[in-house]
């Protein structure tokens, strides 16, 4: 069993930065697909920015591409995502997921594992 908690939400205004944290309960196997999703009102959940760990596959949704970077610390068992010039609607929960390989990054319903999430709020 695998436990994700995220950290790092808050509210920033339009044009601004944050960097969002999640911190895995062990460190993930190679090949273990782990990112984040975000979802709003509504709205289906989307696959934001995901990675292969140990592996070189990165997926960015087109409405964050060049805006957004994913990292990884495997000493930290923390996984960021980076997010700049935030626009307001990148308001949304965004949760973080991790699955077991063999996984496909931006499938968000496919994630076995699932964090509580945390609010990001961009005002204009």
């Amino acid at each position: 069993q695998v436990r994700l908690a995220e950290s790092g939400g808050g509210s920033v205004q339009a044009g601004g930065s944050l960097k969002i944290s999640c911190v895995t309960s062990i460190v993930p196997s190679r090949g273990t697909c782990i990112g984040w999703f975000r979802q709003s009102g509504d709205k289906e959940r989307e696959a934001v920015a995901t990675m292969v760990i140990g592996g070189s596959g990165t997926f960015y949704a087109d409405s964050v591409k060049d805006r957004f970077t994913i990292s990884h610390d495997n000493a930290k068992k923390t996984v960021y995502l980076h997010m700049n010039d935030l626009k307001p609607e990148d308001t949304a929960n965004y949760y973080c997921a991790a699955n077991s390989p063999p996984c496909r990054l931006a499938r968000p319903y496919e994630y076995n594992y699932l964090g509580q999430g945390t609010q990001v709020t961009v005002s204009s």
